[in-house]
């Protein structure tokens, strides 16, 4: 079989790939994390400059890869597979270097529902497992059809209990109709699923020492969730008088359409009040729903928050979870408009399949 060396700058790191595999398996094979999300070249996480040789990509959203970007020699390395010796450039994830995932059963322990749309789930795992994984990172559920389901994991990593995953009805999904009791067999408390973890590439970076702005939409508020709760629990928003290290701020802004679907709107506010250096601003784009009491704060898009109280991110990180649109309207005002460095977005986007059932696919944890 054709190997061809791969070499990934500016790392200087390199590896074997096979020439019918992509170059992403190649290098999650020789234990080398490419950023990457959904896989399958939908989302777009994954893509990097080819430098020097050639690669023939297998099909793939136009979203995720126009023809102009390949022309201009970027491709995605979840479905292009080397056609000569490579040199990529796209930046290795070292943080989630012996992070491997797993399928492993996991039993529904408690299913409730803070929204009408929107479901939280609490998977146990079995007593014999310890799932490593990094905040910001998800999960695939595996239904019987051979399909899967993605899912950020919405629990902070080190936290004793079930993993915790905010699904949102996707009406007409095989998997969240069952969940939401519209189709048989119920999806219910005890129920024992199918998963693979961890997944994806997005993480906290916590090399870069700036002030962090986490984005959310919607359920986006789950991988940013667990996210808050690690560098709580990591002291990073606080001073450490024994390292000299300095407190990083950190603000949650989360939009939504209406006030139920700021679905657990207590918690980030209970942050604010308990945790030093953190702040929340929820944002509603249609706040006037009948019935509804009058919304006092915030409105509009919640990424024109962000910029209408900090103009200038060029000292920021930010992390941004939710639709496509939102996220990649985030990257392109935040970098062009506010100074932000284009190496510290890193974002988490959700897309739908054609069924209607949600699947969370990471979209840029890399510079486009």
């Amino acid at each position: 079989m054709t190997q061809y060396t791969v070499l990934v700058q500016p790392s200087g790191r390199s590896f074997s790939a096979d020439a019918e595999q992509t170059v992403l398996a190649a290098a999650l094979q020789a234990g080398l994390t490419l950023p990457h999300g959904c896989r399958n070249g939908g989302c777009g996480s994954c893509k990097g400059r080819v430098l020097s040789g050639e690669v023939e990509h297998a099909d793939h959203a136009e979203a995720a890869l126009s023809a102009a970007e390949a022309a201009q020699g970027l491709a995605l390395f979840c479905c292009a597979q080397a056609r000569s010796p490579l040199v990529i450039e796209v930046r290795i994830a070292a943080a989630l270097d012996g992070i491997v995932s797993r399928r492993m059963p996991a039993r529904i322990e408690h299913l409730s529902r803070p929204a009408p749309d929107v479901a939280l789930l609490r998977l146990k795992l079995p007593a014999s497992e310890q799932l490593l994984y990094r905040a910001g990172q998800y999960l695939d559920i595996l239904l019987a059809d051979g399909s899967r389901r993605s899912y950020s994991i919405a629990t902070a990593p080190g936290e004793e209990g079930p993993l915790e995953l905010h699904i949102r009805h996707m009406p007409g999904g095989l998997f969240t109709d069952a969940l939401f009791g519209c189709s048989t067999p119920a999806i219910q408390e005890r129920s024992i699923l199918r998963i693979e973890a961890p997944l994806g590439s997005f993480h906290l970076h916590e090399e870069l020492e700036r002030p962090i702005v986490l984005l959310a939409g919607g359920t986006g508020f789950a991988p940013l969730k667990a996210i808050a709760e690690y560098f709580f629990a990591a002291g990073l928003n606080r001073d450490d008088a024994l390292t000299g290290r300095r407190a990083r701020p950190l603000v949650l802004y989360w939009g939504a359409r209406t006030r139920p679907d700021l679905y657990l709107d207590e918690l980030p506010r209970r942050w604010a009040v308990e945790q030093p250096n953190f702040s929340y601003v929820p944002v509603l784009s249609e706040p006037d729903a009948p019935n509804e009491p009058a919304w006092t704060g915030r409105r509009g898009l919640v990424h024109e928050a962000v910029m209408q109280d900090l103009p200038d991110l060029s000292a920021h990180q930010v992390y941004a979870c939710g639709v496509p649109a939102m996220v990649q309207a985030a990257q392109r005002d935040f970098v062009g408009r506010c100074g932000l460095p284009q190496d510290c977005f890193f974002s988490d986007a959700f897309v739908s399949l054609a069924d209607g059932a949600a699947k969370k696919r990471a979209w840029s944890e890399t510079r486009l």
